[in-house]
């Protein structure tokens, strides 16, 4: 009886943790400044939003080059707080295009590729209920030095990404994990900063490339 007794009480210590680190107060500081920026009436508009991948991407604007882009991004999301906020992060501003990186977090966080997947078929669906026209693009995982141990994880969310958009026309996949990896299959090391996880202005330029170089291709 004790063993189950302490199996029950590690579900719920583990359980009340989990729902400590989803907690969406976390956020207050991000979402109070979405919400503070103006919504352009008469312009099309493009939202980055995600995890610290795009918050940090402070050249944005200049490396996405004559794109009106405004960036949301909220560091340490995952797939579900993006649908959570998503009112708040994509569709107040009207966007006719959509860049979402997510996913890096979740896989860190132990979360199952399939089901990051089911989350994110709920924020594409939402995201078209609202503008059948809009165009979404999603920016696969990275790969970084610091979370190598997730690769195999990472792999498997990424075929399943891709795999998604694939299958549908308004959907776009955006490959950056391949170009950021050295010639022995590896997270090149010099495009990351101290933390081996964020990327320096090295690894924007790839993103720059890739990223902001697939909507011109359209």
């Amino acid at each position: 009886m004790w063993k189950i007794k302490s199996f029950l009480l590690f579900i719920l210590i583990t359980g009340s943790l989990h729902l400590k680190g989803q907690d969406p107060c976390r956020f207050d500081k991000e979402i109070k400044s979405f919400n503070e920026l103006p919504v352009a009436e008469d312009e099309e508009v493009f939202i980055f939003t995600g995890s610290s991948s795009v918050r940090l991407w402070e050249d944005l604007a200049t490396d996405c080059d004559g794109v009106p882009v405004i960036n949301t991004g909220f560091g340490g999301s995952q797939m579900s707080d993006l649908l959570y906020f998503l009112d708040q992060a994509v569709t107040r501003f009207r966007p006719v295009v959509v860049y979402i990186y997510e996913g890096d977090n979740d896989i860190s966080a132990g979360k199952r590729p399939e089901d990051i997947m089911t989350t994110t078929k709920a924020v594409v669906s939402k995201l078209l209920a609202l503008d059948s026209e809009l165009r979404i693009h999603f920016i696969s995982a990275k790969p970084s030095p610091s979370r190598w141990n997730y690769k195999l994880a990472y792999e498997v969310f990424n075929d399943l990404l891709k795999d998604y958009c694939d299958q549908r026309p308004q959907l776009f996949y955006v490959d950056v994990w391949n170009p950021m990896l050295d010639n022995q299959g590896r997270p090149t090391a010099d495009i990351f900063i101290a933390d081996s996880l964020h990327m320096n202005r090295k690894g924007y330029l790839i993103w720059k490339e890739v990223v902001c170089g697939q909507e011109k291709d359209e």
